[in-house]
């Protein structure tokens, strides 16, 4: 029997494998405002769409952490490759530690992009209520867009990035994937863990800032480094692409 694979968009036909894991509100189209400036040569990318989102959005799941990194696996199988590095973006900073820790040894090195740590956003219930109000009302999926953008940009960019997320990704994949990456814990699985990583957070951002990646990630790994991205907030991605997209190869290439 054909095994499903999760949709994807692929990008470069170089010997370095990179697979990039999105965000809640995004999806592997986040990643396109990089490609003019990425190495197609050197690398290799797969942006890739968890269950519920994007090119996979009729696929039906668990919408869990676990799930999408067996999903990762088999379609690494599928493309033959035996070793990759894994980006991720927000909630894709959890998806590529699951993914990690599910590999056995296949990672190269992990960059993280405004990424969530392994102890989840530590949202209390007040604040989760908030964000399950987002999977259903467009309005406070901008308001928290904008105040992860440090409240800076043009709300009609805000708007844009709130009607996107309703269009490329499910509801009950939206809500699903929530409470893994908001208040999950996992952090005992990663401490120690000698895999390279390095985290690139936006000068904006008010949440993900390089306090909690000192608490965080950088306690746990002990080969982590963190940079700071200038002039972006939570999606550096759409805020500074080129700057992103160079930073994130420099250390890429250190593989």
């Amino acid at each position: 029997m054909t095994q499903t694979l999760n949709g994807y968009v692929q990008v470069g036909h170089g010997p370095r494998k990179v697979l990039a894991m999105s965000g809640w509100f995004g999806s592997a189209a986040d990643w396109q405002p990089l490609v003019p400036a990425l190495d197609t040569d050197a690398f290799t990318y797969v942006f890739f769409d968890y269950r519920g989102y994007g090119r996979s959005r009729e696929r039906d799941g668990a919408f869990t952490f676990d799930e999408a990194a067996g999903d990762v696996l088999a379609l690494a199988d599928h493309l033959g490759w035996d070793t990759f590095s894994l980006i991720g973006h927000s909630m894709g900073g959890v998806a590529i530690q699951r993914v990690l820790l599910a590999a056995n040894g296949r990672i190269d090195r992990m960059a993280g992009v405004c990424a969530v740590p392994a102890c989840g956003s530590r949202m209390d219930e007040t604040r989760l209520a908030g964000f399950r109000a987002a999977v259903d009302d467009i309005e406070r999926r901008a308001a928290i867009i904008a105040f992860s953008t440090g409240n800076r940009l043009a709300p009609r960019f805000t708007s844009h990035l709130a009607r996107e997320s309703q269009r490329q990704a499910r509801a009950d994949a939206f809500a699903g994937y929530l409470p893994h990456w908001a208040a999950s814990d996992f952090s005992s699985e990663v401490k120690g863990n000698a895999t390279p990583v390095k985290l690139f957070i936006g000068e904006h951002d008010p949440t993900l800032t390089a306090d909690v990646m000192n608490r965080t990630w950088l306690a746990w790994y002990p080969h982590a480094s963190v940079e700071t991205i200038a002039n972006a907030g939570h999606y550096p991605m759409y805020e500074v692409p080129v700057a992103l997209a160079t930073a994130l190869e420099n250390w890429l290439k250190q593989a």
